[in-house]
């Protein structure tokens, strides 16, 4: 039995949704090519208006990205979050909704989030604009990290292409809230 290989495009075609759901459900079913995660990185970086290389997708809109020595966060527009291990919420815009009539503008029925023991945080990027996450939490609540990979084992232990400049694996998010404390 030989295995289905697809191409870049294809793979292009299935991130856009453009094709039917019985060819949609083949792929994403079947065997995976090897390369697979390359020519989807491929397809990434064709719908990017900048050139680095993308090194790991964190949403539809956020990418690690390799800028010279440099692993950042960087929105699809162009927008730099900064190095990949300090949760990209420090740079986003945040809204805040706290109020009964903040939250009823998105819960306009009964079952909702509870004003006085929460709040919903939308995370906006300064450069277009999209929003990039909603999250709910309780008052006082640190923004939520939500992903932080281990690039250097990935790429080295499970795609067999070590990375260059291998990085320290660590949240360096407290760094960044102890520079903040020091300058003000």
């Amino acid at each position: 039995m030989s295995k289905i290989t697809y191409n870049k495009e294809i793979i292009g075609d299935l991130m856009d949704g453009k094709l039917d759901w019985h060819r949609t459900k083949a792929i994403i079913s079947g065997h995976k090519d090897e390369d697979r995660f390359e020519k989807h990185l491929e397809a990434l970086s064709e719908r990017t208006p900048w050139k680095e290389k993308i090194l790991l997708p964190l949403t539809d809109e956020l990418f690690i990205v390799a800028k010279g020595t440099e692993r950042i966060i960087k929105c699809r527009c162009g927008y730099e979050y900064g190095d990949y291990r300090e949760n990209w919420k420090l740079s986003a815009l945040i809204h805040v909704r706290e109020t009964e009539e903040e939250i009823n503008e998105l819960y306009p029925y009964p079952s909702k989030p509870d004003p006085q023991y929460c709040e919903i945080r939308e995370f906006y990027c300064p450069g277009c604009g999209t929003q990039l996450e909603v999250e709910t939490v309780p008052f006082g609540y640190p923004l939520v990290f939500d992903f932080l990979p281990d690039l250097d084992t990935f790429y080295r232990e499970w795609l067999k292409k070590p990375l260059d400049n291998e990085k320290e694996f660590k949240d360096l998010t407290y760094d960044v809230i102890k520079c903040w404390a020091k300058e003000g």
